[in-house]
């Protein structure tokens, strides 16, 4: 279920019921969002923010958060197996005033070098929000971000200021997405992660 409220000066209200999943405020500005950043402070809700529209998302299921370690532990299982020097950013804030946009990502990485950007950002979509997040990626100059739902793997790979849908990562030319879909899926993370680092090693 979703609420959808326009608003001049954005009040918060909580979602009314267990399904609601999250809120949309219109005509939000920066300043508003930084002080309801204070506000829902330790509340768990997660915040995305685009030319004046406020995405509130509740907390993360369980589900979520699963899937996104699991991806994230093959991952990083795949870059340590081919030698590739990676820093997890988590899901650090990303944006500012002059992007007119905000969003933490479920999961990030710089390759090789620490930078202001992450290089690969990792999203996962059990359930969708409003606000397109590859637009906030975009202008802030994210290289790749990948988008995990169902168990399908798609990635999105910004060429000439905009992002395109390939079936290869630029990043990681040589893994298998299909592979990494396939364990990504299994329901016991730590085997899902063994028999994973067991295949590409062989």
């Amino acid at each position: 279920m979703v609420h959808v409220m326009t608003v001049i000066n954005p009040i918060i209200e909580k979602p009314s019921t267990p399904s609601s999943t999250y809120v949309l405020l219109y005509d939000v500005s920066w300043e508003q969002l930084e002080q309801l950043d204070v506000t829902l402070a330790g509340t768990g809700a997660r915040l995305t923010y685009l030319d004046g529209i406020l995405e509130i998302m509740s907390p993360l299921s369980d589900e979520h958060e699963d899937s996104k370690k699991t991806l994230a532990m093959l991952v990083e299982a795949y870059m340590r197996f081919k030698n590739i020097r990676f820093y997890g950013r988590g899901s650090a804030t990303l944006g500012r005033s002059q992007n007119r946009g905000r969003r933490e990502p479920d999961e990030s990485y710089n390759l090789e070098t620490k930078k202001p950007i992450p290089d690969l950002i990792l999203e996962i979509t059990v359930t969708s929000g409003g606000i397109n997040k590859l637009e906030i990626y975009k202008r802030l100059g994210v290289p790749e971000v990948w988008y995990w739902e169902d168990g399908l793997i798609s990635v999105y790979s910004l060429q000439a200021g905009a992002y395109q849908k390939v079936t290869k990562s630029a990043l990681l030319p040589d893994l298998d997405l299909e592979l990494i879909a396939r364990y990504s899926r299994m329901a016991d993370q730590y085997d899902a992660v063994a028999e994973f680092s067991q295949i590409i090693t062989n």
